[in-house]
C-alpha cells in the first residue's frame, strides 16, 4: 500500500473522520444519564407533536436549550422505518460532530492560512481524550463545539469577506446559544471584543457587520422563548429559573484544583502542544491566528471554573481553541519531541488495543479465565455472543492500524495522525468487541421491562419520588410509563441507594429492581393499601 501525505488529504481524511463519528453510534439502547436524557428529550418532541415545550414524560426540562433535540427528534422520525429510534437520533451527534470537524478546519484555515492547518485541526480534535465518549453520545455540548468553531472562523473572516462572515457569525451564535444558553455568551463575545484590539477588525465594514452578526444571532435565538412566551407563558418562569440555575457561580478552590487536574488528561494532548505553540510564537501573540484563539481558550477557561462543576463534559468548550492553538506549533515540533510523542502514541494504543482485544475473546469464549470473571463480575448475567461482522470490522480496524505503524512518512504531522487513528483504533474496536457488554450494564431496557410485568390495572396514574431524567426518559421510551406526580396515584415509584427500606405508611411493596451492574441504584415500586 502507498505511503500516505501527511496531514491525510481527501478520501483517507474523510474515511478516518467518517470512522470516528460513526462506530458504536448506533446498534445499542439509551445510554444512563446524558444519552438516555437527551434522546428521552427528542422523543418527547417526535411522538407529542409539541415542538416548543422540551419535556420528559409530563414534567418540562430546561436543562439545555432544544436546538439539539429538535434536530435529533426529526432525524429520529425521519429514519424510524430503517433504524430503532435512539439509533436515528443519535446520528444527530454524528452530523453535529461533522460540522464541527469542518468547521475546526475552516477557522484554521481562515487563522493559519495554510492546507496543513486546514487539514491537521480536525486530527488534533479526533486524538483528544476527553472528546471520546461525549461525540459518540446523544449530546448537545458537541453542537455547541461546532458553534464554536463556526464563530470563529467567521470572526476571523470579517475584515476580508464581511457580507459572508457576518451570517456565519450569526448563525453559530445562536446555535450557541440555542445549545448552551447564555453561558454560550461568555465563550463567544469575549474573543470578539478582543480583536477590536486589531486595526482590520476596527475598519468601519468591519465594525458594522460584526454589529449585524451579533444582532442577528441574538434575533435568530430569541426566537424561541419569544414563540414560547406567547403559546405557552407559564413555562417562562421555568426558564429562567433554568438560566438562573445554569449562570449560579461555582468558582472555589478545591474545584479550581480539580478543573486543573481534569483538564491535565481530558484535554490531552491539545494542552501541552498549544503551550508549545505559545511558547515558540510568544514574540507574535499579536497576530490574528494566535491572538484570538488565545482570547478564546481563557473565555473558556474562565467561563469553566466560574460556573461549572469538574466534569469532563464541561471542559468541551476549551478544546476548539486549544486546538486551534496547537495547530500552530506542530510543524516546528523539535525532531526528539516529536519522536518520543509519536513513540508513546504507537506504543499506549497498541496496548489498549490489545487489551481491548483481550477483553473481547474473554467475554465470547470465557478464555482467560480470569479476565472472563471479571466482565461477568462487573455485570452479573452477562453471557457474550459470537458475532461475524463486529469481529471482521475489529480485525479491519487493527489491520488499519498495524499498517499506519509502518507506512506513515516521517514528519511533524507523524505522532498527530497516530492520536487519532489511535483513538478511532480504540473507540472502534470497543464498539465492535465490548458494545454488548457495555450496552448490558447501561441500559434501563430490562428493568423496564420488568416494572412493566409488575404493574396492573391503572398504570396512567403513578407517583415518583427521587427518579432522575434518565429513569424517567428510559421508562417513557420502552414502556411508554410517565410519572404524573400526583400524590393520589394508586402507584408510587421511588428510587434510592439503600438496599432496604421500609415501605411508606399507607403502600406496600409489589416490585423492586436495578440494572445488573449498579449495586446501589434500586427502583422499587409501591401500591397502596
Amino acid at each position: 500500500m502507498p505511503k500516505l501525505r501527511l496531514p491525510p488529504t481527501g478520501g483517507s481524511l474523510l474515511l478516518l473522520c467518517g470512522v470516528f463519528l460513526l462506530a458504536g453510534l448506533i446498534g445499542h439502547d439509551p445510554w444512563k444519564v446524558d444519552d438516555a436524557m437527551h434522546l428521552g428529550v427528542a422523543y418527547e418532541f417526535a411522538t407529542q407533536g409539541d415542538w416548543l415545550r422540551p419535556r420528559i414524560g409530563h414534567d418540562p426540562w430546561f436543562v439545555t436549550p432544544p436546538l439539539y433535540h429538535w434536530i435529533a427528534g426529526l432525524l429520529g422520525s425521519l429514519g424510524k422505518d430503517w433504524l430503532a429510534f435512539a439509533d436515528a437520533a443519535r446520528l444527530a451527534t454524528a452530523l453535529f460532530g461533522a460540522l464541527l470537524l469542518w468547521g475546526l478546519g475552516q477557522a484554521a484555515l481562515a487563522l493559519h492560512g495554510d492546507a496543513d492547518s486546514h487539514r491537521g485541526a480536525p486530527l488534533l480534535l479526533l486524538g483528544t481524550l476527553g472528546l471520546l465518549t461525549p461525540i459518540h453520545d446523544a449530546q448537545p455540548a458537541i453542537l455547541l463545539l461546532a458553534a464554536q468553531a463556526f464563530f470563529l472562523h467567521g470572526l476571523a473572516r470579517i475584515p476580508s469577506v464581511p457580507r459572508s462572515a457576518a451570517p456565519i457569525m450569526a448563525l453559530s451564535l445562536a446555535a450557541a446559544l440555542l445549545s448552551a444558553g447564555t453561558l454560550a455568551l461568555f465563550l463567544t463575545l469575549p474573543v470578539l471584543a478582543i480583536s477590536l484590539a486589531l486595526a482590520p477588525w476596527r475598519s468601519r465594514i468591519s465594525l458594522l457587520f460584526l454589529i449585524l452578526g451579533v444582532l442577528g444571532g441574538l434575533a435568530l435565538a430569541a426566537l424561541w422563548p419569544i414563540l414560547l412566551a406567547w403559546q405557552q407563558p407559564e413555562l417562562l418562569p421555568l426558564l429562567w429559573k433554568a438560566e438562573e440555575a445554569r449562570l449560579t457561580l461555582r468558582f472555589g478552590a478545591a474545584r479550581t484544583l480539580d478543573h486543573v487536574a481534569l483538564l491535565g488528561w481530558a484535554a490531552w494532548p491539545l494542552l501541552p502542544l498549544a503551550g508549545w505553540s505559545l511558547w515558540i510564537n510568544r514574540r507574535q501573540l499579536s497576530a490574528p491566528g494566535l491572538l484570538l484563539p488565545l482570547a478564546a481558550t481563557l473565555a473558556a477557561l474562565i467561563t469553566i471554573i466560574l460556573w461549572e462543576v469538574p466534569r469532563p463534559l464541561q471542559h468541551l468548550p476549551i478544546y476548539v481553541p486549544l486546538a486551534l492553538l496547537a495547530v500552530a506549533g506542530v510543524p516546528r515540533l523539535r525532531r526528539g519531541a516529536a519522536n518520543a510523542f509519536d513513540w508513546f502514541g504507537m506504543m499506549t494504543f497498541t496496548l489498549v488495543g490489545g487489551l481491548i482485544w483481550l477483553g473481547g475473546i474473554a467475554m465470547i469464549t470465557g478464555e482467560p479465565a480470569r479476565v472472563a470473571k471479571n466482565f461477568l463480575k462487573a455485570e452479573p448475567g452477562f453471557v457474550g455472543q459470537f458475532k461475524l461482522l463486529p469481529l471482521l470490522a475489529a480485525l479491519l480496524l487493527t489491520g488499519l492500524w498495524l499498517w499506519s505503524l509502518f507506512r506513515l512518512p516521517k514528519s511533524p504531522w507523524r505522532a498527530v495522525t497516530h492520536w487519532a487513528i489511535g483513538m478511532t483504533l480504540t473507540w472502534g474496536l470497543l464498539a465492535c468487541l465490548w458494545m454488548p457488554w457495555i450496552d448490558y450494564g447501561k441500559t434501563y431496557r430490562p428493568v423496564a421491562l420488568s416494572l412493566e410485568q409488575a404493574l396492573t390495572g391503572n398504570r396512567k396514574c403513578i407517583n415518583a419520588r427521587n427518579l432522575g431524567d434518565s429513569q424517567k426518559a428510559s421508562l417513557r421510551y420502552f414502556i411508554g410509563l410517565a410519572p404524573i406526580g400526583r400524590p393520589d396515584c394508586p402507584w408510587l415509584l421511588t428510587q434510592s441507594t439503600e438496599r432496604k427500606e421500609p415501605a411508606p405508611e399507607g403502600w406496600h411493596l409489589v416490585w423492586t429492581g436495578h440494572r445488573p451492574g449498579d449495586r446501589l441504584e434500586k427502583l422499587r415500586l409501591y401500591r397502596r393499601d
